[in-house]
């Protein structure tokens, strides 16, 4: 055994003997692995027990394996990375920048195991072969999907999503080159005045950060609600109230859906509604929600704006037979007032690409759209012949092809 590892087993024991909870007592812990790796290095110097090595390095060490999650833990700490996901022990990738990259870190199938038990246990989920799916949070905000064998073909596939605060206001992202002052300074009166909005785009284009930024313009007297399957909102407003779904337990009774999360929160008294990401039939009941009175936003994965448009009126069909097509594509016409696409570039800069106005009229099937914010040479300017108008701006007193120097 290694000295590493002998210094790793006696504080193990410590941490067994006085009860301690790793996981939440981070200063005692660091507390008490300095005085095992003191002591063990005062032993090392008697020639007692092979030498430590760097001291620091071995505090380190110790401590991610006991404390923290081990070989990962380097990458967690690191706020360069945004994600990491291991395809087998010996493939341990993370992103950068929208870049991936595979990393040094070799793990074994029981270190796989291990870590993924350790990240569960706060979370209240479980994983084995009757469930062998996993979505949860971690302690520090990061959400972690797991699956196992035998959904995958041999071995564990794990991903960790971090989410790193780059912007918590639509400001940040103009100073992140994501926006244009004009789109920024439209889309801050937009959600002021009420506008109901979707933010589409691909997976890791940037929506959630984008929720949240639009969410800084929400006013300060307004009740949110917000529902998702996994906490990743992150909202600094007076007034907020975070609901989550809950999976089945071993008996597959009290599974809470985003349906239900939806339906629950029109008894909350909200003044707006925020859903993480609208997936399946949990749609329907958005749709219903807008079409009550109450302002929303959501995410939705889409390859274009007019496609984000196309499956919001597609996927309230899955709530059941009943539910027609003429139906929701007049419903999403008459509720639905804007569509921010977002996209991620081959060197994985993440910006708006278009923003779209829909509008309340529908000719042969299709819903009329405006688009006013496009990206031409680089950048996201007003598009010619936008129609600016809306009855929530008139009623908010807002002229914004005025404001914006447009021709309306």
């Amino acid at each position: 055994m290694d000295a590493l590892s002998i210094v790793e087993d006696e504080v193990r024991e410590l941490v067994r003997r006085r009860g301690l909870d790793p996981a939440k007592q981070p200063a005692l812990m660091k507390s008490l692995i300095e005085d095992v790796v003191r002591d063990y290095d005062e032993r090392a110097l008697l020639g007692a027990v092979p030498a430590l090595g760097s001291l620091e390095q071995a505090r380190r060490t110790v401590y991610d394996n006991v404390a923290g999650f081990g070989a990962l833990q380097q990458l967690l700490d690191d706020p360069s990375v945004e994600e990491i996901w291991i395809n087998s022990p010996h493939q341990v990738f993370c992103a950068r920048g929208g870049q991936s990259e595979l990393t040094h870190i070799r793990l074994d199938a029981a270190e796989v195991a291990g870590l993924v038990e350790r990240m569960l246990k706060s979370s209240g989920r479980r994983l084995d072969l009757s469930q062998p799916f996993v979505d949860c949070q971690l302690p520090d905000g990061s959400r972690l999907h797991v699956v196992i064998p035998d959904i995958t073909h041999e071995h564990w596939a794990v991903n960790i999503r971090k989410f790193i605060a780059r912007a918590a206001r639509l400001e940040d992202l103009v100073d992140l080159k994501s926006l244009s002052p004009a789109a920024a300074t439209y889309l801050g009166w937009a959600i002021s005045a009420g506008l109901n909005v979707i933010v589409t785009g691909p997976t890791q284009a940037g929506k959630t950060t984008m929720l949240n930024a639009l969410s800084s313009s929400i006013g300060s007297r307004e009740r949110v609600i917000t529902i998702e399957e996994i906490f990743e909102l992150n909202l600094v407003l007076r007034d907020v109230v975070a609901m989550q779904t809950r999976l089945a337990n071993l008996e597959g009774t009290g599974e809470i859906t985003m349906r239900r999360l939806v339906k629950e929160a029109l008894r909350m008294r909200p003044d707006r509604i925020i859903v993480g990401e609208v997936r399946e039939a949990e749609s329907l009941d958005l749709l219903v929600a807008l079409n009550s009175g109450v302002a929303g936003l959501c995410t939705l994965h889409a390859n274009s704006a007019r496609d984000a448009i196309i499956k919001i009126c597609t996927l309230p069909l899955l709530a059941g037979p009943n539910i027609t097509s003429d139906f929701t594509i007049k419903t999403v016409a008459a509720c639905l007032d804007l569509v921010v696409h977002c996209v991620r570039d081959a060197s994985g800069n993440r910006y708006v690409n278009e923003i779209l106005a829909v509008r309340n009229r529908v000719e042969g099937g299709a819903i009329e759209t405006s688009t006013l914010f496009e990206r031409r040479a680089g950048e996201l300017v007003p598009a010619s012949g936008a129609d600016w108008s809306h009855e929530k701006f008139s009623l908010a007193g807002l002229n914004v092809a005025e404001r914006l120097g447009q021709e309306s």
